[in-house]
């Protein structure tokens, strides 16, 4: 048995599955640390291409007006991505 993930179709950067999730727990810090915690590859240099990836995707979703609420929080994320 296979499970495909249809949404995104292609290939992605290691981890793009965990720094899509990531994001939508921005609003929760303690679950967003959570989420870090269980998914390694976030925050290594594996990962740094998925997450940048997911951010500006989401950058973009909000300049289109949706997801206004994790707006200030994923500026956050973007500021954190080009320090590292």
């Amino acid at each position: 048995m296979r499970i495909l993930d249809w949404e995104g179709w292609g290939r992605a950067p290691q981890g793009f599955d965990a720094a899509t999730l990531y994001p939508h727990t921005l609003l929760k810090p303690d679950i967003a640390a959570r989420v870090r915690g269980a998914f390694p590859v976030l925050g290594s240099p594996a990962g740094l291409a998925a997450e940048a990836t997911v951010c500006a995707q989401l950058l973009q979703a909000v300049v289109r007006g949706d997801n206004l609420a994790l707006a200030d929080p994923l500026r956050g994320w973007s500021e954190e991505l080009r320090r590292r």
